[in-house]
């Protein structure tokens, strides 16, 4: 890799870790900067889930205050994304390359739409509650919360686009919380499916270790920039981040497919 690349694949990390820690598409970014430089679909794929697991855990930290009080719910939904993240990871070892390039941009479609309509769909669901005199879990919200992030967990152990937006349209559903508060856990869940699954390429896959330095160094960089950014943005103005991002994600996905 000369050093002109190297300076891009950092660059590329820097705002991979800042989308993700705002919305949650950077692998985007990264992903085909890597291929555009001759590294393998897997060896890119490995190295770049390893390499963003310090942007996650450094916009983590960045949301620290958000994250008080949610320690219960951390824990609970931390599992559902602790095992998704080592089933993804798995399937990523066992499965073509392409295994997942059908469902992907359906994915992505489905997670911007919900983010679009949740506050309408979070009112019906309240509305809904109220007659009937069901009680939902304040912590771990609606009961098909704990398995949707479990599924959004595999799907991120596997490749990643767009998995902040699959979380924050599952949370923003299914549990009544400020959208900065679910941020905040999205950022957490994130980087443990990440990091389980960099766990496990490191031992068994092909992994460019440069790579992971240049992405690692940018994202926990951009980390902070976008948590100093996204913890100011209101609630509208933070969905149409998500929003816009998820789009820009989408449309790059089906431009490199």
């Amino acid at each position: 890799m000369s050093p002109l690349e190297a300076v891009l694949v950092g660059l590329a990390g820097l705002g991979a870790g800042t989308i993700n820690t705002l919305v949650g598409s950077g692998t985007l970014i990264t992903f085909p900067t890597l291929l555009a430089f001759g590294v393998p679909p897997v060896t890119a794929n490995v190295s770049n889930t390893i390499g963003l697991v310090p942007g996650s855990l450094s916009g983590a930290w960045g949301y620290r205050r958000e994250l008080a009080g949610q320690r219960t719910r951390l824990l609970r939904l931390g599992s559902a994304s602790l095992i998704g993240g080592v089933v993804g990871g798995v399937l990523l070892l066992v499965l073509p390359d392409d295994a997942f390039g059908a469902v992907v941009p359906a994915l992505i479609v489905f997670g911007l739409l919900m983010v679009v309509l949740q506050p309408r769909i979070s009112r019906a669901v309240a509305a809904r509650n109220a007659r009937t005199g069901r009680v939902v879990d304040a912590v771990g919200g609606a009961v098909w919360v704990w398995p949707a992030v479990l599924l959004t967990g595999v799907y991120g152990g596997y490749f990643g686009a767009a998995q902040g937006v699959l979380l924050m349209a599952v949370m923003g559903i299914g549990i009544q919380e400020s959208l900065q508060r679910l941020n905040a856990v999205k950022n957490v869940l994130a980087a443990i499916v990440n990091l389980v699954a960099g766990i496990l390429f490191a031992f068994v896959a092909d992994v460019d270790w440069l790579v992971v330095l240049l992405i690692g160094v940018g994202s926990t960089l951009g980390g902070q920039i976008g948590a100093s950014v996204g913890r100011r943005l209101p609630a509208v103005a933070l969905r149409v981040v998500i929003v816009v991002v998820g789009t820009a994600a989408l449309i790059a996905f089906l431009i490199s497919s």
